[in-house]
């Protein structure tokens, strides 16, 4: 059974901490979930970079094909998947941007490389060649030869305020356990059920 506690994020740091030990590779790993103009849903990997209270960030060249769904129709699911522990955790919620002081801080953290990759790469957009992107690498290298790269103005970070999490456990003969906490906005409290498998 999933150890049921009043706080969401509390189970979500103690399974957290667990996936950190014994996932291979990268246990921040969430699938994204968002959805297009016309309603067609669009999913891909991204790695959460923080997470609290106040929901879970992550970051993205806001002119990928992510990044204008999130800002046009600023709702998203994450989902985690530990398959070391043979446990998932669902999230929904509204979406929101991070501070540009945020952003800040935390592309100051990412290796140089990235930093001029967040430069280089026209996210999501046709690219005509390898050829052309490892010049365009190239170029941002040679602008910033010396001192800090800035953070582009279209790379910044995004956060879930989840009014869903659902923490699921593999069980026998597909019996498994799910704990759901739902609000009904990310000031309210939280109300729990336990689902069917």
């Amino acid at each position: 059974m999933i150890r049921q506690t009043t706080d969401p994020l509390e189970l979500f740091g103690t399974w957290y901490a667990e996936a950190g030990k014994s996932e291979p590779n990268d246990p921040s790993a969430m699938a994204l979930a968002t959805v297009g103009p016309d309603g067609t849903p669009a999913v891909r990997m991204v790695l959460l970079k923080d997470y609290d209270a106040d929901g879970f960030v992550f970051y993205t060249n806001y002119e990928s094909r992510k990044g204008q769904q999130l800002l046009g129709h600023p709702k998203a699911a994450l989902l985690f998947h530990w398959k070391s522990l043979r446990r998932q955790v669902r999230i929904e919620g509204p979406i929101s941007q991070t501070t540009a002081e945020e952003a800040d801080a935390y592309f100051a953290t990412r290796a140089r490389g990235s930093q001029l990759g967040a430069w280089a790469s026209e996210q999501s957009r046709p690219l005509e060649s390898r050829f052309a992107l490892e010049k365009r690498v190239a170029e941002i290298t040679a602008r910033y030869v010396v001192g800090k790269v800035p953070r582009p103005p279209h790379w910044s970070g995004f956060r879930l305020q989840p009014t869903l999490i659902e923490f699921w456990q593999d069980g026998a003969f597909r019996l498994h356990d799910r704990l759901e906490y739902r609000r009904g906005a990310p000031a309210e409290p939280w109300t729990t059920r336990t689902l069917y498998p």
